[in-house]
């Protein structure tokens, strides 16, 4: 039987799977303010008192904000998807229409040097790794051709 997909490591709700995923934030419905993921305590807002969130989707698609390699063994709970660590790059990407920047991997095979700042990156789902039972799925980026 092969492994069951589920989101990887308490990223439970944060996106979806569909042909084309989303990363699901939450918007104030008092003053509009957009998050991801959901903040613990209501709106962000400093101006703003409300403690109402509404799940929402986001854009796939954003511009590379910032952007770094992981040269490093990330610490627990990382898990080492193959027998030993290998350089993966992660990028603040600015969301086109929220203008909220996120956090995230990039797809595999993209190094640093084929990045730059403002270039157009798109939301997948991949496989972050596999267990006996579970496909451990999170969201990455890849560069739009």
């Amino acid at each position: 039987m092969p492994p069951t997909p589920a989101p990887a490591l308490g990223a439970d709700g944060w996106f979806t799977t569909d042909p084309e995923p989303a990363l699901v934030g939450h918007r104030c419905p008092a003053c509009g303010t957009v998050a991801f993921p959901r903040p613990p305590l209501g709106c962000p807002n400093p101006a703003c008192g409300s403690d109402e969130l509404e799940p929402t989707p986001l854009s796939r698609r954003g511009r590379i904000w910032s952007y770094t390699d992981a040269r490093y063994q990330p610490p627990p709970p990382y898990v080492v998807p193959g027998a030993e660590h290998v350089p993966f790059c992660i990028v603040a990407v600015e969301l086109e229409a929220e203008k909220v920047i996120v956090l995230g991997q990039v797809v595999a095979g993209v190094t640093v040097d084929g990045l730059a700042l403002g270039q157009e990156v798109e939301l997948v789902v991949d496989t972050l790794f596999t267990d006996d039972e579970t496909e451990h799925q999170i969201y990455k980026w890849r560069p739009v051709a």
